[in-house]
Parts: C-alpha cells; structure tokens; sequence
C-alpha cells in the first residue's frame, strides 16, 4: 500500500454494490410481480460522490477495506474506470462493501433500498493514510464511519483542510462536537429535521448552525435544496426540471459535484446550483452513477437553465 498520494479529495465512507430491479410499480405484501429489468451498478455515499467529483474534473481517492471477493472487485474495478485513485485501499480477509438491492418503482422513479452491512469494515485510526491528507484538498466523509470520524475531522483541521459530510442518520445528535465541528454539512431535511427537532428550512438551518461551519445545505428532492452560509441568510436553490428515471444516488451525486465545485474555486451558491443541476441530470438515467455528467455537459445544462438559480428567503 501507499503511504502519500496527491489529489483533490479523499473519501472515507460507504462504497456498495447495487442489484437494481425495475418494476412496473411497487407490489402490496403477499403479492407477485414482474421485474422489468435488472442490472448491477457501483454505488455508495462516499464512493458515488468520488465518481461525481472526478467525472467533473477533480482528482479524487478513496480509503477504505476490501477483501478478496467479486463484490470488492466489481467495486475496485469501476473505481480505475472512473480515475478514482484505488492505491490508498487495503485488503482484510472478509471484508466487502455494502451489498444493496434496490426497487425502482418505474411508474414513480421512486424507489426503496435494501441493504446489507455484512462485511463492511471500517478503518482502524491507525490506518488512515496520515501523509495523503496532508496535501490533500478537501475531505468528504459519511455517517458510515462514525468511529473514525472524529479522528479524521481532526486530522483534517490541523492541516486546515475543510471536511463535507454526508449524514444519514440522526444518531449524529449524540455527537454534537463532530456535528459542530463539520465545514460543509449536507442533509436530507427528514434526517436534518429529527436531528434539530424542527420542520421549516429556514428553521432547521439556524438550528444546525455552527461558528465552525462554513455552510450548511438541507435537500429535499423536487421541492430544491435551502442552505446557509455562517452569517449570511437562508437561501432557496429550486429543483430542476427533468424527466426522472431513477433517484438512486441523487444525494451523493450532490455531494460530489458541490465538493467538486468548491475544489475548481467556486463560490457556494456556485457550488450549491451544480450540485443541484448534477443531481438533476443523473436522475434521468438509471443507477446511481450512470446519469453523472461530465464538467461542460453540466456547465451547457446549466447555461440553459440560468433562469433557475438561489433566492433569498424570509421566514
């Protein structure tokens, strides 16, 4: 394994292997139903964020645990298809990503997800790859790896590198020196909501905030995302208006492309428009990474749409 590599982002999280069945339309209990169609897709938060940003034009890498499996190796292999930097990983007997069978309902382009842990490992403090941070840009981290995650926040300030999270559960309430201590947080509203104890936006915005963070932003599918910087008020980005095939992985995909953005020098509400529009695009193309543009095909999507951009609100 390598001890130093340079590139934009490192990445430490969830990477799964998604089995996606496309069904007319979700079945009742003690049914049977067709399924249309099935394929296999690379997926995960951290691992479709990574294909996000580096489909955009930024160098990325991810850490985690593999073994000796065709799981791992499905994933491995469309990571170098994808130029996501693999040299970091390490290999333990047993270990492969998350496994995940995913419903889409096509008469809906909603879907359910289920999936299996089952010999996902986290990394032990003592592996992190200390050197690569160093010289790294930016961290992007998910709720996967809540035990490591004060200790690579850590690592990450005290060479001033900014960390964006992806947070799937409330249970990060339990842990309010990390949630404080995130720079660029991104939330689900639900999640967001029961974490805070609030419904509006604007309301769980300021409830989330923090004098350590340097933006936070709440998503909520075709109602748009609202997000805050420190001390500037609460903003609305509106949907775009596509024709969605599959939702599958639109979060990580905004996750991606707004660390992304950050990382080409954008500024937030920058940032924020092309990680919405990116999420946009890759929901009209099945799987979670399918869809994901390429930097001038977003950068054309969102010329024709310039209409649709960030509006102050007041509530």
């Amino acid at each position: 394994m390598k001890t130093q590599i340079k590139t934009n982002i490192i990445g430490f999280g969830a990477v799964a292997v998604d089995d996606l069945l496309f069904l007319q339309s979700f079945p009742q209990s003690n049914t049977k139903t067709e399924v249309k169609k099935r394929m296999r897709y690379a997926g995960g938060l951290a691992g479709t964020a990574l294909v996000a940003a580096s489909r955009l034009g930024v160098k990325t890498a991810y850490f985690g645990i593999f073994g000796e499996n065709e799981l791992s190796e499905f994933t491995l292999n469309e990571f170098i298809k994808e130029n996501v930097d693999t040299s970091l990983c390490i290999k333990k007997e047993g270990a492969k990503p998350i496994h995940s069978t995913i419903i889409i309902d096509q008469s809906s382009g909603g879907r359910t997800i289920f999936f299996s842990l089952d010999g996902f490992q986290s990394p032990h403090i003592n592996e992190i790859p200390l050197e690569s941070i160093k010289t790294c840009e930016l961290i992007f981290i998910d709720s996967y790896v809540l035990d490591i995650f004060p200790h690579v926040l850590h690592l990450a300030h005290m060479s001033s590198i900014p960390v964006i999270a992806d947070i799937e559960s409330d249970r990060i309430k339990d842990f309010p020196e990390i949630l404080s201590a995130i720079d660029h947080l991104i939330l689900n509203i639900d999640v967001a909501g029961k974490i805070v104890n609030r419904k509006s936006p604007a309301e769980i915005l300021m409830a989330l905030g923090s004098k350590k963070r340097i933006c936070s932003v709440i998503t909520d599918g075709i109602k748009g995302c609202w997000y805050k910087e420190n001390d500037k008020p609460v903003f609305h980005m509106p949907a775009f208006k596509v024709d969605t095939v599959d939702t599958t992985g639109c979060g990580d995909v905004f996750h991606g492309a707004y660390a992304a953005a950050l990382i080409r020098g954008e500024s937030i509400a920058t940032a924020v428009v092309q990680a919405s529009a990116t999420a946009a695009i890759k929901a009209t193309q099945p799987g979670g990474r399918k869809g994901i543009p390429y930097l001038e095909n977003l950068l054309d999507f969102c010329s024709q749409n310039e209409h649709i951009h960030p509006r102050e609100i007041n509530e």
